[in-house]
């Protein structure tokens, strides 16, 4: 499966748009990580966990992304995009991906 942010592959044509696909991904904030990313932010640096969570999130959705567009028998996703939402009382985040599937 191949996933893109351009809304065409060079060099493949597409031959059928079979529609919208999206997938969503959420996590949530946890007490340890926030004291680690304020010690982070007082002393400077990355912060390690939010880095590695937000990766884990961002591997899921993608993941989701693919397996709704191979259910509708596509070979790659196209025109890809993310947006990223808090929510609740901001512990809370949603990433969502949007993108359509085709067939080459």
């Amino acid at each position: 499966m191949i996933l893109s942010t351009t809304p065409t592959l060079e060099g493949r044509p597409i031959r059928e748009y079979l529609g919208i696909v999206t997938a969503e991904s959420i996590y949530g904030t946890n007490v340890v990580r926030d004291i680690m990313a304020g010690w982070k932010n007082l002393v400077g640096g990355r912060s390690k966990a939010y880095e590695d969570v937000l990766q884990e999130t961002r591997d899921k959705a993608y993941s989701e992304l693919e397996a709704r567009a191979a259910a509708l028998g596509a070979d790659a996703v196209v025109g890809i995009g993310a947006e990223i939402s808090s929510f609740g009382d901001g512990s809370m985040f949603v990433l969502i991906l949007t993108g359509t599937a085709v067939k080459l």
